[in-house]
């Protein structure tokens, strides 16, 4: 049984090294530049862990300008073997309400100016062409120990979820808004894609932890998003998230996933394209 290594991507919120008891700090350079900040190593129980701010420990890096690859690639240098990543939402469905929890399994990509691939033809970069099959996205086993653990501690769980992910950083119109409700989305962010393809190019099992924070600015009698409405509800359920964070990586570290992350990872390269 190979042991698991659980890389942390905090979003608004959720990017405190407190998670941990003991850490220690490491500056990473990748080929694809430098992560967001520093990555902070610690154990969460026994269970290895690392954990990086997305955005910057400030919040200095709008959606745009995350460097996506080198976070993801830097997590993967460090031996994670998964990635459970946090994001604030707006909720596109009425029984989606401010604070309950969604844990995606599809998106829809609205985004216009962010790289998607490891595999891009530059220098001292990944080789080939990866068509990658993205039916999907997430991963199926980490999901649902994330709903069972919601469950077990009586949070609103939506079990599965769509997620449009927007450029930003401006919110939507209400066009826009009503127009991804027709496309059946369930939640709107703007930092999904391209963090879970790219983890899945590398082979690493995603899964991300939305919480509902406002009803984007489609509802009728509803106050549109803002950043102060997204924050108050946010910092008012962080410690909820914190906590089915902490006890399923516990569940995460129970199992043994030797055999379905070789098969995502070969998965992954048979469909690698090289020069010939």
């Amino acid at each position: 049984m190979s042991p698991v290594k659980i890389g942390i991507i905090g979003g608004s919120g959720l990017n405190n090294p407190e998670l941990f008891e003991v850490s220690r700090e490491s500056v990473v350079e990748t080929p694809y530049g430098a992560p967001s900040d520093v990555l902070v190593e610690g154990k969460i129980g026994d269970v290895p862990c690392v954990l990086l701010a997305r955005h910057g420990k400030k919040h200095s890096i709008m959606p745009t300008n995350v460097n996506y690859r080198a976070n993801i690639w830097a997590l993967n240098e460090k031996g994670c073997t998964h990635v459970i990543v946090s994001t604030a939402c707006g909720s596109l469905q009425e029984d989606i309400k401010p604070g309950d929890f969604v844990i995606l399994d599809q998106f829809i990509d609205r985004t216009t100016k962010r790289v998607q691939t490891f595999h891009d033809g530059e220098e001292g970069h990944l080789p080939g062409i990866l068509h990658l099959p993205m039916d999907s996205p997430f991963c199926t086993d980490t999901r649902k120990i994330l709903v069972d653990t919601c469950n077990e501690l009586g949070y609103k769980v939506h079990p599965k979820g769509t997620v449009v992910t927007i450029e930003g950083p401006r919110f939507s119109s209400k066009a826009e808004s009503h127009v991804f409700r027709l496309w059946k989305g369930d939640v709107i962010n703007m930092t999904t894609i391209p963090e879970v393809v790219l983890a899945r190019e590398l082979g690493l099992r995603y899964a991300a932890i939305a919480m509902a924070t406002d009803y984007d600015c489609w509802k009728a009698g509803e106050e549109p998003v803002s950043v102060e409405n997204v924050m108050k509800v946010f910092k008012s359920n962080v410690g909820k998230a914190t906590l089915v964070l902490k006890k399923a990586v516990a569940k995460i570290a129970e199992e043994d996933w030797t055999d379905r992350i070789e098969a995502l990872k070969k998965s992954v390269q048979s469909n690698v394209m090289m020069p010939h």
